[in-house]
C-alpha cells in the first residue's frame, strides 16, 4: 500500500542551508523509493488556517517511508531545513484500491 510522508511548512524561508537541503534530498530518497507529489506549491486555503506550503512525498510502503525518515543520510540533512522551517511533519499509510467511504461508514456504525 502505498505510504507518504507530508510536511506542512509554516515558513518556508529560502538560504543557503534549505538550498543545500534541496541539493540533497533526493539521494536521500531514492533508496528507498519516494517521490514528490507535491513541493512547495501555493496552497488554496479552503477551510481553517494553513500559514506556508505543504511537501508530499510518496512511498511504495509505510515501512519504507520509515526508514527514509530514520536514515543516516536523511538525518544529516534534516536540520538544514528544521533550523531554519518551522513546520510539522507526519507518516501515514494511503487507502487501500477500491477504497469505499459508504462502506467505512457502515462498518462504523456497526461497530
Amino acid at each position: 500500500m502505498t505510504a507518504y510522508a507530508l510536511a506542512h511548512l509554516h515558513t518556508p524561508t529560502i538560504n543557503e542551508d534549505v538550498l543545500v537541503y534541496l541539493e540533497r534530498i533526493q539521494a536521500t530518497l531514492d533508496p528507498f523509493g519516494g517521490t514528490f507529489i507535491a513541493h512547495g506549491p501555493d496552497v488554496e486555503v479552503r477551510e481553517g488556517d494553513w500559514p506556508g506550503t505543504v511537501v508530499v512525498i510518496a512511498f511504495p510502503t509505510l515501512s519504507a517511508a520509515r526508514s527514509w525518515y530514520d536514515s543516516p543520510a536523511y538525518q544529516e540533512i534534516l536540520p538544514l531545513r528544521t533550523d531554519h522551517i518551522a513546520g510539522s511533519a507526519i507518516l501515514f499509510d494511503g487507502v487501500r484500491p477500491g477504497h469505499d467511504p459508504a462502506k467505512m461508514a457502515a462498518a462504523i456504525r456497526a461497530t
